[in-house]
């Protein structure tokens, strides 16, 4: 999107967002954001339509495949409406578009979405350029995660942010514990973070009561905000595939990303891809007999025990490869 404000500074861009996800992007520069509740079923129709009567758009970027997306299309008035390419289409998104972007086969997520500024004439220049996240952070966030961090009384912070979205795409808490005690051997004081969900608590707990190091739980005692501002300011990040893995990036945060289930090529930590540590490719070759260059790109690993092959030497030697790179 920034690369479409640089392209094109004059254009009035609206966002279609999430409620959780407008949390996160409130003050966002150059955007009107129209919230779409989809917990609110047939409602949510009805007010989006009833927030865009008056609008009629140049161009509808339409960015997400799944049908209730799709719906919410129809409430959207554009001359002209682009969608994914045939290929990336599914749940009936390619019947709703007329103009499609230019397949990216094989490629990341960001990657796709690119092709969308390209569809629009953004320059090969912006778009060749590591991407680069301008994301606001109110000054009384800022400041409330500097005193969390100051209150550790370290200079470098490792934050596990533990939980997954499903239990069987987290680590295992004994393991999480160890790497928080490995990391304070190397001087790190160690930060959970986490929402206010039973799962996410449970697993905190498990691991606050497994290491034998100091830990810093604020699991669920952050807004989104304030969650960004504490990634921000940390040396380094470890997470599973989640939210924080993404926004540790775009606040420039080195991240180890725990991938099992999905393919980290495809949807892993954009910018520290390199630091992910993985059991996808042997996983999904040892259930399908194929490799990831042989299946459908973003065929996903089954199984409630996949993260268990994650060992904790490995991210031990990752960890050790992080510091000395970044030179934390």
């Amino acid at each position: 999107m920034q690369a479409i404000q640089c392209q094109h500074p004059q254009a009035q861009i609206t966002w279609v967002i999430g409620k959780v996800e407008a949390r996160l992007l409130e003050g966002l520069p150059g955007v009107r954001f129209v919230v779409f509740d989809k917990r609110q079923g047939k409602a949510a129709y009805r007010q989006l339509k009833q927030d865009l009567q008056h609008d009629h758009f140049d161009v509808l970027l339409h960015m997400q495949v799944a049908f209730r997306a799709n719906l919410a299309s129809l409430c959207i008035k554009a001359h002209k409406k682009i969608g994914f390419d045939w290929h990336t289409a599914k749940e009936l998104h390619a019947l709703f578009m007329r103009h499609r972007i230019i397949p990216s086969p094989r490629s990341h997520v960001l990657d796709g979405f690119r092709q969308f500024a390209r569809a629009i004439g953004v320059s090969e220049h912006l778009l060749t350029q590591p991407p680069k996240w301008q994301l606001p952070i109110p000054e009384s966030d800022e400041q409330w995660a500097k005193q969390q961090l100051a209150a550790v009384a370290n200079s470098r912070v490792l934050i596990i942010s533990p939980a997954a979205s499903k239990a069987e795409r987290n680590w295992l808490p004994e393991r999480y514990a160890d790497l928080a005690d490995y990391a304070h051997t190397k001087g790190f004081a160690v930060i959970l973070c986490g929402g206010p969900t039973e799962l996410e608590r449970t697993l905190s707990q498990a691991i606050l009561a497994t290491a034998k190091q100091p830990i810093t739980d604020l699991t669920g005692q952050t807004n989104l905000k304030q969650l960004l501002a504490l990634l921000k300011h940390a040396s380094l990040v470890l997470a599973p595939d989640t939210g924080p893995t993404h926004m540790a990036v775009a606040v420039g945060t080195p991240v180890i990303g725990l991938y099992g289930h999905s393919n980290p090529d495809r949807t892993g930590p954009y910018l520290f891809r390199q630091y992910v540590v993985e059991v996808y490719h042997s996983s999904l070759l040892a259930q399908q007999g194929k490799t990831a260059a042989q299946l459908k790109w973003g065929t996903r690993v089954k199984g409630k025990d996949i993260m268990q092959k994650i060992t904790v030497d490995a991210v031990i030697a990752m960890f050790d490869k992080v510091v000395a790179e970044q030179q934390l």
